[in-house]
């Protein structure tokens, strides 16, 4: 068994990166590129897993951001044995909820989430599969305290260091790999 900064090593170096996607001056880091590949993918499922499992306190709820987030989120929901709750892109959910814009590096967007899958005071762990200004993943803290989640930690498989996210999020934060 190889240690876990072998293995996200391991991970690093077979991301997939695009140069001017999906415009000039932007660099894409395609996590594809892992998930097409089974022995990859279960080396991420078990980073992913540990990690998550790291943080101070336990959460109750998974959330995980549309749409790579949904990919990582429902397999921690599943191995921690808590819920999923989806935070979606705006017009994708039924039923009453909770809606917020925010920027990202390439625009603006819209997040919303259900009003009605969150215990008031529930321990959640946002996932998402990348990290880059930090729009999405604020946006989403926001919208899971507005429904009455507390925020234990926010996990991302991939962290843009050059944006400098990280001093905006006020939450327990981890990274399993950076560029």
């Amino acid at each position: 068994m190889t240690s876990n900064e072998t293995k996200k090593q391991l991970i690093k170096d077979n991301i997939k990166c695009y140069q001017d996607f999906p415009k000039p001056g932007v660099i894409f880091r395609d996590i594809f590129s892992i998930l097409q590949k089974p022995e990859l993918f279960a080396i991420l499922k078990d980073l992913l897993v540990y990690n998550a499992k790291s943080f101070a306190v336990r959460p109750d709820v998974v959330v995980g951001l549309d749409s790579r987030g949904f990919l990582f989120g429902t397999i921690l929901a599943l191995d921690l044995q808590v819920p999923f709750v989806p935070i979606r892109k705006k017009g994708k959910l039924p039923g009453p909820k909770k809606t917020a814009e925010y920027s990202l590096e390439y625009g603006t967007d819209i997040l919303e989430i259900s009003t009605d899958v969150i215990e008031p005071g529930a321990n959640v762990l946002i996932i998402d599969d990348l990290l880059g200004t930090g729009g999405t993943l604020l946006t989403a803290c926001s919208l899971v305290e507005e429904v009455g989640g507390k925020i234990s930690g926010c996990l991302v498989v991939i962290e843009l260091k050059e944006f400098q996210a990280r001093s905006k999020i006020k939450y327990p934060l981890m990274s399993l790999v950076q560029f």
